[in-house]
């Protein structure tokens, strides 16, 4: 698999990306998102209030979407079964693909790419945190909308209590609904085709994929409207920060291997101590003699030239 050079402070390489490094920080910025959501429950009654909440205040805008196309997903078996394939899959199959074809092919982007995705998951899970959301589908029946998930639970491997796999819907947090994430992670994959895909059919994918997301978190009732305009930013302040975060990830990561870098040798000769004080061996001498040049400003007046010539007589013998 290639590798990836990633440039550090100023510009310089400072390290190589392999994938047995990325793998499990990637598995293990998962594992926290996932814990977070778990703990991060929070009280039913005050998850319903926020989520009546933000339906009354897109009535009042009038952006309340997520009716109508409640209604149609509801009515319409064959937009409906695949909404909620699309809404339990393709959030954890399109995003790790799109990953590794960074990884694989863009090389140069990945690492921005990555820590893009990463910051905004971070910021999405304090969402979830401080504003626990009852999601549309799990307001009462008098608000007019019809849980698709488990309509056609029949049809699908989630159960009909949530979207995870069968007798797993206690293990995941139901009042995670704000920010849509399902509608960020799509946006980020949108970007990543569009800039990096190189091909017609990849940038109309790029658009297509977030746009068809949105539509599908509204109308199976996952999510309300501004939760899929507060994914977009959540995404956008994650955009913002990546840059920073990367600068504080190569210093710290600069420090942490400063001790263990080991420091360059001096330049030969320099500063090396003198070891024969002026003593020079001519051929043919076995004990070194002390010579001064004789044109020398400190010359001794009794200085012979023949000390001086001893090397150049004894080539000539």
């Amino acid at each position: 698999m290639p590798q990836a050079e990633t440039a550090g402070i100023g510009g310089s390489p400072l390290t190589r990306l392999r994938w047995w490094t990325e793998l499990p920080l990637i598995l293990l910025v998962y594992m926290c998102y996932s814990a977070g959501r778990l703990l991060a429950r929070g009280d039913v009654s005050s998850a319903v209030d926020h989520g009546l909440a933000i339906l009354r205040l897109e009535k009042l805008l009038r952006i309340n979407a997520e009716h109508p196309l409640n209604r149609l997903f509801t009515r319409e078996a064959w937009l409906g079964i695949p909404a909620d394939f699309w809404y339990a899959s393709l959030h954890y199959v399109v995003t790790p693909v799109i990953l590794v074809w960074l990884f694989r092919c863009r090389q140069e982007h990945y690492r921005a790419a990555r820590t893009w995705l990463m910051t905004s998951t971070f910021i999405g899970l304090i969402g979830f945190t401080l504003l626990p959301t009852c999601p549309p589908r799990l307001l009462s029946p008098g608000h007019g909308f019809v849980d698709t998930m488990a309509q056609y639970s029949s049809y699908g491997w989630w159960a009909g209590d949530a979207s995870a796999p069968r007798g797993l819907g206690g293990m995941t947090n139901q009042y995670a609904a704000m920010p849509s994430l399902h509608v960020g992670w799509a946006l980020w994959c949108g970007v990543m085709l569009w800039r990096f895909g190189g091909r017609r059919w990849t940038r109309v994918a790029g658009v297509a994929y977030p746009l068809l997301t949105a539509i599908v978190v509204m109308g199976t009732a996952n999510h309300y409207s501004l939760d899929a305009v507060a994914g977009v930013a959540v995404m956008g302040a994650g955009f913002l920060l990546a840059p920073s975060v990367m600068r504080a990830a190569d210093v710290v990561r600069t420090r942490l291997r400063r001790p263990f870098v080991p420091t360059a040798d001096a330049p030969h000769g320099s500063g090396s101590p003198i070891v024969s004080a002026g003593c020079q061996t001519s051929t043919g001498e076995r004990i070194p003699r002390q010579r001064i040049s004789r044109s020398g400003p400190g010359a001794e007046p009794g200085a012979s030239s023949a000390d001086a010539g001893d090397g150049a007589a004894a080539a000539a013998r």
